[in-house]
């Protein structure tokens, strides 16, 4: 579990300070309000913003958890995994493993996604044809290090299903590994 008190966050209105206010005018159905038009979408639409990954890492991992002692969930997993990879070629999807790897405390297995495109094609997919199965969306960021990977994997992150806990003394031991290195840089 992340502290989000431990962490600091720019302002959502961070480019859009000083505007005129925006109207309580509402739409046709009387419940959502209408928004300024300005004839641009964002260009979220296009890039994933920073400091989303734009390169072979990827913006976001999907992980796709079963609980490899279950059977049925094995199957259905298996066949999921058959799916995505003969329907979403242009994604890349990594080796089913069998057992716990990483902070990943059950099975799974791995999709990146690379453009806002694939993220909005492929999420509402996986929401509908996951089936038993939870998944964890987390952004691959541009920081560096056991701090930043930790925060990706709880903080940012995303569940579809059940939430399962994550294995983060890896992050810890990784940040304390760190921390070696840094002091025998500075006695160097």
């Amino acid at each position: 579990m992340s502290d989000p008190f431990a962490y600091s966050y720019p302002s959502p209105l961070e480019g859009y300070e000083n505007l005129e206010p925006l109207s309580d005018e509402r739409n046709e159905d009387g419940k959502s309000l209408k928004n300024p038009q300005h004839g641009k979408l964002s260009k979220a639409y296009e890039e994933f913003p920073d400091p989303l990954s734009k390169d072979r890492r990827g913006g976001f991992d999907i992980h796709i958890y079963y609980f490899q002692g279950n059977p049925d969930q094995a199957t259905y997993a298996k066949a999921l995994h058959e799916r995505i990879r003969r329907e979403f070629p242009e994604l890349r999807v990594y080796t089913f493993w069998d057992k716990p790897i990483g902070p990943h405390p059950v099975a799974m297995f791995e999709v990146n996604i690379f453009t806002p495109a694939q993220f909005g094609a492929f999420v509402p997919w996986l929401v509908i044809n996951r089936g038993p199965l939870s998944a964890l969306l987390h952004p691959n960021t541009l920081g560096e290090g056991a701090l930043e990977e930790e925060r990706n994997h709880t903080q940012r992150a995303t569940w579809l299903g059940d939430k399962i806990p994550l294995d983060l003394r890896l992050f810890k031991l990784w940040r304390a590994k760190e921390k070696e290195e840094e002091e025998k840089q500075r006695e160097l």
